[in-house]
């Protein structure tokens, strides 16, 4: 795991257990005050509040990882991309931007979100808007709408010392997430390939590895094809004419059966059903009944 470091007046703060859900990587702009996702440590975010100051909070994208600590700072200005702020207005309502209709999965996030990610409902107070420049001190932020994780993600270059936090584009082993209601797999795609075109020296990103002093090169194109592995799999499996409680245990995005059951078990379903509407959508799947099938099953 990376220990806190500078990039010139960015300092990367490492999030537990580096940086694995429920936790990210924050960044704080030293002199503007700005904090950039605080879903790290909480004590380090209080002792960075108490000795340096936050003078504005914001956020890659709306999702609770990313924002578990922002009760501390429940009087700082908050600012978030225009198409996400939204989602943080009501608990409720976030829980709709999930898609999450069936009830005890529902309770089980709700109690989660208040509990465990001290979920408050906040206002923005600014929108970023897709290709502002914004003068934080010492450094100019570039602001880059990259949406499929969600709607409004985005990523920040600073264009000195050409550092691109890639927020939730991640490029972990998992690959990218997609399952939310508003989520896309083709925005995703071209939001990564976006990325990777931005002529950056250092790049950061919300979970594990998080700074990479090198072009990820190979990275890249990992990440991109853990979605087409996965719905290679998806493929061979309507062979079989499966159901899609069938379908979601066999386990396609996690691999095996995870606890706790509610959250591994909804997120399962919310990215199978990303990959079965763009098959649907493709023709290169039907749905017969209650059962998915390839469209070669058709007689």
């Amino acid at each position: 795991m990376f220990k806190e470091q500078n990039f010139g007046p960015l300092r990367v703060i490492p999030g537990p257990n580096k940086g694995r859900y429920p936790y990210c990587h924050s960044l704080y702009i030293e002199g503007a005050g700005v904090l950039i996702d605080p879903g790290s440590d909480r004590q380090r975010l209080q002792e960075l509040k108490e000795r340096d100051g936050v003078r504005a909070v914001w956020l890659t994208h709306w999702h609770e990882d990313h924002h578990m600590h922002l009760d501390l700072f429940p009087d700082v200005p908050l600012w978030i991309g225009e198409h996400d702020a939204p989602a943080l207005h009501d608990l409720e309502q976030m829980l709709d931007w999930y898609g999450m209709t069936d009830g005890p999965i529902r309770d089980y996030f709700r109690a989660s979100l208040r509990d465990q990610f001290h979920f408050h409902p906040r206002r923005a107070d600014r929108l970023l808007k897709d290709g502002e420049l914004l003068e934080l001190g010492s450094v100019m932020a570039e602001v880059v709408h990259a949406p499929g994780h969600t709607p409004g993600h985005m990523a920040i270059y600073f264009q000195e010392p050409q550092l691109l936090h890639l927020g939730d584009v991640d490029l972990t082993p998992f690959g990218p997430w997609y399952g939310d209601r508003d989520s896309s797999i083709e925005q995703t795609i071209s939001s990564v390939e976006k990325l990777r075109r931005i002529p950056a020296k250092v790049w950061l990103t919300s979970h594990e590895k998080g700074i990479y002093t090198e072009n990820p090169g190979e990275h890249w194109d990992a990440y991109l094809q853990v979605i087409h592995r996965r719905e290679g799999k998806l493929v061979e499996l309507l062979k079989s004419a499966p159901t899609m409680e069938e379908i979601v245990k066999a386990w396609i995005i996690y691999g095996r059966e995870r606890e706790p059951k509610e959250f591994f078990e909804f997120g399962e379903k919310a990215n199978i059903r990303k990959h079965l509407d763009r098959l649907l959508e493709q023709g290169k799947a039907i749905l017969d009944g209650d059962r998915y099938r390839d469209t070669s099953k058709r007689t």
